[in-house]
Parts: C-alpha cells; structure tokens; sequence
C-alpha cells in the first residue's frame, strides 16, 4: 500500500524516525501537507533524502506515522493515573476532553492532521482506529472507577460521544484555526448530554 512504512527495530533507527516525524510536524504546523514533500522532510531534519525513503515512501505515509504517534500520545494520557479521581462520571468526560484540546492545540500538526479539511483517508482510517482504542479506554476507566449500570454497549455510546466531540472541534477548527474554550465547553455539553440517555445522573464511585 502507498502509506505503508518500515519498521525500524534498531536504537538508532527509531531515532532517525523520531527526528523525521518531529520534521514532518513541524512542516504541516506551517503549510498545506499538499505542499510538503519528502526532500523538504529531509532537509528539515537535515537527512540525507535516501534515508527519508528508507522509511517513508511518500509523504502519506509520513502523516500516517505521524497520525500514529499523536495517536500513542493520546493513549498514554488516556490510561495514565488521574490524581485526584473525578467525582463523577461528568466531571471524568470534562475532564478527559479538556486534556485531550489543550493536547492538540499544543500541537498545530495534530489539529492540521485530524481536523483539517483535507485529510486523507489514510490518516481518516488512523484517527478512526485511534478513537476506537480511546473509547475502549475511557470505557474500562468508567467501569472501574464508578459503580456503572449494567450497560452492554457502553463502549459503542462512549465511541459515539467522542464522534461528536470530533465534529464540534473540526468545526472551531475551521472557524479558528484551534479549538477554542467556547467550542470545547459545547463539544462537553453535546457528550455528557448524549451519555445522559443512557447513563444515570448520578452513579456512585466505586470503593478503593
């Protein structure tokens, strides 16, 4: 496939790629990806342009991996210990999406990538995937932390809320090139709103 990418397993090639992938975003942070393209990646990162093949073979793939690792960033958030723990599911969701937009506005690459007009299916098809694992942590975070209803398909409506929240940020995106306190206070309103038709207002915490 044409975003496909080699894996470096060695010390030093993990390195090259990190290099490469800072380079990549620091392009898309200032330019249209159409107008990026592997020398200028490699003169960024001031590699030799056979090396940028090495890993990528076009610049798609190059936002793919990228996509990917904004992607385990979110990740590691996602399932990282949360001091003090919310005191209800509501202020869990706020929470989480606070963190989630200050994430992205720190990084323009990100927000270029992910809500951007022009996003290719390649990196659409990551961002899916990513957002798919992400429900699937917030989901196993709800279930241990609060005494949740028995709801079988909680994973699908968390999935579903973050859809929404997608679509409020792209439209800030749009509008303002970041996502905007105003914007991230509706996209809060739309999930909790929407996780409220299946969730009780108020669900007890689980013991310690």
């Amino acid at each position: 496939m044409g975003a496909e990418r080699r894996s470096p397993m060695r010390k030093r090639g993990r390195e090259r790629l990190h290099l490469l992938l800072d380079a990549t975003a620091d392009l898309l942070a200032e330019r249209l990806d159409e107008d990026i393209s592997l020398a200028q990646i490699a003169e960024r990162a001031d590699v030799p342009l056979a090396s940028v093949y090495h890993f990528f073979p076009n610049r798609g793939a190059a936002f793919v991996a990228l996509a990917q690792r904004y992607h385990a960033e979110i990740a590691a958030r996602a399932t990282a210990p949360v001091h003090p723990p919310p005191p209800t599911w509501q202020h869990y969701i706020a929470n989480s999406q606070k963190a989630g937009a200050a994430h992205l506005n720190r990084n323009p690459a990100a927000l270029r990538l992910f809500m951007g007009a022009g996003v290719s299916v390649e990196v659409r098809n990551t961002d899916l995937s990513g957002n798919a694992a992400l429900a699937k942590q917030r989901t196993a975070y709800l279930r241990a932390t609060f005494d949740m209803p028995k709801v079988p398909d909680l994973e699908k409506w968390v999935a579903v809320s973050i859809a929404l929240v997608d679509g409020v940020w792209a439209l800030s995106y749009s509008l303002h090139r970041s996502i905007t306190p105003e914007y991230l206070e509706e996209s809060t309103r739309c999930s909790i709103a929407y996780l409220r038709c299946y969730l009780p207002e108020v669900v007890e915490r689980r013991e310690p």
